[in-house]
């Protein structure tokens, strides 16, 4: 099968083209590359700020707001909408069809106007309106004296003399703090926008961007379709996403492939995959940093002192920190092979609730009278050692629900994913993301009968509901990237802390004298794993339906690859054939070819 490449816009619209479409940049493509990098610096010159007086933008407190994005015109909306939907969840409306009703759940709007639709008193009247009841934020575009019929509001604008694409999108990533604010006003075009006039704001947020702003040549990332295309060819997944942010921008996002194998469907960037393992890191890690920084868990308290059902048993004293490095003794279970015909119906019940699959639901309790103690009883025949077992996660999961006072899902989504601007991520994706969006993990033939889209591939999650501590958890690749861009920032995100500093050194540093594991991470050896260049500073995790995100502070880069590789059943090709390290290989060649053109050139 030929490789599918789904073309998006990224930073700027060059970037889409020569990167995205894995297209290489002859002489032409590298002068309008930097014809273009030229073109953003103007436009972060002149760009202008202004009615920021209560330091509105960028945003903050994304949790808090419901966004709505209202054209006032038809140019460049594309390009606009697609870079505020890489922030946060919005809605997209044209001003010429919407009615009042339509705006009324929402706290934000955004109006993208140019200067000549500000001489309409339908768009002023617009404004006047919904300044007074909601948050509003101008994005205005062309001759600057248009200002003049804004002199009435104090809602913030954000003003590019430039109508452009690359212009259109260096706004929108400047009322979410992917780019700042630095421009004043050349000239006087009214009493109240006077020269000199202009607010500065700092970049809080990932920026979206082309590798040559970074000096990075993009035709270097080229390798990375060859060896997607020898994976597609080979079987060895259908399709994939590959991301790379690197100091804070995102340098390369591409989809490939189709989500199974011969498919019209083809992989985008925005599809969410099913995370596996990865669900460790991204969910119960998280969820347990969070409450350790909050004073509520103790890495050296025994787990019995959070869990009643632990209380004399073997498991009693075992400290938080082994169940985190895997060093608690828990050996694996099957769950499947314990569900019994009565445990489960093909049609839903009160008694059987608890959906698996299309056509699956178990019976009510089923979580709580066999799987937990089961878990509860087991001997533990390697206490001290390194012996990988999701039953530690499931664990920690227990754990975190008994000191939050709520479920693992709820919790995390409450404290990181929704004020995050993340999207997709969460558990039981079926409850709020189309199905077509959801790639399908796996035609499953042993336990559920049944291909497996939108339900978690993991069997022992499934039956607890979906949610797990150890899988579950399903996103997109810009949700990981934001997610590990605030682990990488030390705990702070859009001028928002989520953890201390102190917290993230601790939990992502190796922790353990008999493994290379941190809390919770997995972590680089520094002699070729994950990546022949990864320093031992790299932290993150694999998944066992083929992802994995790593994330290195010493080169402030962060690798995310997603992809179904077990559809339509497992297969170990995507390992045998070392896709994900040796992709992650060209990323850091890529870099390193950078320095040593930039020294050379220095020494020139």
């Amino acid at each position: 099968m030929g490789l599918k490449v789904k073309r998006h816009t990224l930073g700027i619209a060059l970037f889409a083209l020569t990167i995205v479409t894995g297209g290489f940049v002859g002489k032409d493509g590298k002068k309008e590359i930097k014809a273009t990098i030229a073109a953003k610096k103007g436009i972060q010159r002149d760009l202008v700020l202004l009615n920021n007086q209560n330091g509105i933008l960028p945003f903050k407190n994304l949790a808090s707001k419901t966004i709505a994005s209202i054209n006032a015109d038809s140019d460049i909306s594309g390009e606009f909408r697609n870079m505020l939907a890489n922030y946060a969840p919005l809605k997209n409306f044209n001003l010429a069809a919407l009615a009042k009703s339509d705006l009324k759940p929402f706290s934000t709007l955004i109006l993208k106007v140019s200067a000549s639709s500000l001489y309409k008193p339908e768009v002023v009247n617009f404004i006047r309106e919904y300044q007074a009841t909601k948050e509003l934020i101008i994005a205005g575009f062309g001759e600057v004296t248009a200002l003049q019929q804004l002199d009435e509001f104090n809602t913030p604008i954000v003003w590019n003399p430039v109508q452009s694409a690359v212009a259109s999108e260096y706004s929108a990533q400047v009322i979410f703090g992917g780019e700042s604010a630095v421009g004043k006003l050349a000239f006087s075009v009214s009493p109240k926008y006077k020269e000199g006039e202009g607010f500065a704001t700092e970049k809080t947020r990932l920026k979206y961007t082309s590798p040559e702003e970074l000096g990075i040549n993009s035709s270097k990332f080229n390798k990375i379709d060859d060896i997607m295309r020898e994976a597609i060819a080979s079987h060895a997944t259908p399709g994939a996403v590959v991301m790379v942010v690197k100091d804070g921008n995102v340098i390369f996002n591409k989809a490939y492939g189709s989500h199974t194998y011969g498919s019209d469907e083809t992989t985008k960037t925005a599809d969410v995959f099913d995370l596996a393992s990865v669900t460790k890191v991204a969910s119960t890690t998280m969820a347990a940093m969070k409450l350790y920084d909050e004073h509520k868990l103790s890495l050296n308290a025994g787990i019995g002192n959070y869990l009643d059902d632990l209380k004399g048993t073997n498991k009693y004293d075992i400290p938080v920190r082994d169940v985190l490095l895997h060093q608690a003794g828990f050996i694996n279970l099957d769950f499947f092979s314990y569900v019994r015909p009565q445990d489960h119906s093909s049609d839903s019940s009160a008694m059987f609730p608890v959906k698996l699959a299309d056509n699956y639901y178990l019976r009510r309790g089923y979580y709580q009278d066999v799987m937990l103690p089961k878990m509860v009883r087991t001997p533990l025949p390697t206490r001290g050692q390194y012996v990988y077992s999701d039953i530690s996660m499931y664990m920690m999961k227990e754990i975190i629900e008994h000191q939050a006072g709520t479920s693992l899902d709820k919790y995390v989504a409450s404290k990181f994913y929704g004020p995050l601007g993340m999207k997709t991520a969460g558990y039981n994706p079926l409850q709020r993301i189309q199905k077509t969006q959801i790639v399908p993990t796996e035609r499953d033939t042993y336990f559920r009968k049944t291909l497996l889209q939108g339900y978690v591939h993991d069997s022992g999650a499934s039956l607890a509901n979906g949610v797990s501590g150890h899988a579950g958890l399903f996103a997109s690749a810009n949700d990981l990237a934001i997610l590990n861009q605030m682990l990488l920032n030390g705990g702070t995100y859009g001028g928002e802390e989520y953890f201390k500093p102190e917290t993230v050194n601790l939990f992502t540093s190796r922790q353990s004298n008999v493994s290379r594991r941190g809390l919770g991470f997995d972590k680089g050896t520094g002699l070729g794993y994950p990546s022949r260049y990864a320093s031992s500073q790299t932290y993150g995790h694999t998944g066992y339906t083929g992802t994995c995100v790593w994330v290195d502070p010493k080169q402030k880069l962060i690798y995310i690859f997603l992809s179904n590789r077990v559809y339509p059943s497992a297969s170990d090709k995507l390992n045998s054939m070392r896709i994900r390290p040796r992709i992650q290989d060209v990323v850091y060649e890529a870099i390193a070819e950078s320095r040593r053109s930039l020294a050379s050139a220095s020494e020139d």
